[in-house]
């Protein structure tokens, strides 16, 4: 099969990116880097924000398989660059859809679009018939690509799933994420051999939808080869508060003390306080069930960053 992959050099994407490989996938990753996200696959260095690039480089792959994962995808940021994150989002959205559109309309396409579309819940757990609610300018951004691609499918007979992942977390995030912010204070604590350590963290009542990151594009290869256009949740069903993650890190930690610290300048307005998916249509047209627990996502992050900071550490800086 081959595949293409937006956004391969990011986190969701190489994972991606590496079971596509894995699987026998021929594998092709669009980035501004021109990173592949996994070895054996093939990199192009393109900007999805410039039309005529995204044409050509979707023309010159000819895919089977379009995964668009590419998005300025941080709730925090997009509050400090609203216009950066609304217009970048909604023009990679647009090229990448008349590119399909013109150059590789029998493609099938994964559209990961993001739970924030469906902003403060009117019931839980949230379901696809939920009505689009962003409450944050990412939110806005990823509505709008959902929305599009909808449009798309519907007026051009694109064979659009729209996926809408709920947190995801693992191995390779980068440290802005709550999750992996944690995994890394713990394991700079380890490697320091603390006997105390402060987690610092947000608002510790907000509670999240959390799967696996590899459970998450094991999920996007199922939708690709079994599911029928349309919307799925991709999500566990369960949430877990900041507060409760901060004592798993505790119990992963033992026996480092934590302390939970909570600054005040990392609260966010407007913040959507619970949320958590139904993810029975996605179980039903795959037959996916999450496999990996939380508790053994923050232990494989922590173990994670103690290999890369030791490895990105001088020589004597790390005790073990």
């Amino acid at each position: 099969m081959r595949v293409l992959i937006t956004g391969a050099s990011g986190f969701a994407g190489g994972h991606l990116a590496r079971a596509c490989v894995a699987a026998g996938d021929e594998v092709v990753g669009l980035s501004r880097s021109g990173s592949p996200g996994a070895q054996s696959a093939e990199g192009l260095a393109v900007d999805l924000r410039d039309a005529g690039s995204v044409l050509n480089a979707v023309g010159s792959v000819e895919p089977e398989v379009i995964y668009h994962l590419a998005a300025l995808s941080h709730v925090g940021r997009s509050w400090e660059e609203p216009s950066q994150t609304v217009m970048d989002n909604v023009a990679t959205a647009v090229n990448l859809l008349e590119a399909i559109r013109h150059r590789s309309p029998a493609a099938r396409i994964v559209w990961v679009s993001s739970c924030e579309v469906y902003g403060a819940p009117e019931r839980l757990p949230v379901d696809e018939s939920a009505a689009l609610r962003p409450a944050n300018p990412y939110a806005v951004s990823k509505s709008a690509g959902d929305l599009l691609a909808g449009v798309y499918a519907a007026a051009h007979g694109l064979e659009i799933v729209r996926a809408r992942p709920f947190n995801h977390a693992g191995p390779g995030q980068l440290p802005i994420f709550i999750a992996s912010s944690l995994a890394r204070q713990a394991a700079e604590a380890r490697l320091a051999g603390a006997e105390t350590m402060r987690l610092v963290t947000d608002n510790p009542d907000t509670r999240r939808d959390f799967t696996d990151v590899r459970d998450v594009v094991r999920a996007y290869r199922l939708l690709a080869e079994h599911a029928d256009p349309g919307v799925y949740n991709v999500c566990t069903g369960r949430s877990i508060s900041a507060a409760e993650q901060v004592r798993l890190v505790g119990e992963l930690l033992v026996p480092i003390q934590v302390d939970h610290e909570i600054d005040p300048a990392r609260v966010r307005a407007n913040e959507v306080m619970y949320l958590r998916g139904a993810n029975s249509r996605l179980r039903t047209a795959t037959a996916w069930q999450p496999e990996i627990p939380f508790r053994q996502t923050m232990s494989d992050t922590i173990e994670w960053w103690e290999r890369e900071l030791s490895r990105t550490a001088p020589p004597g800086a790390v005790r073990h």
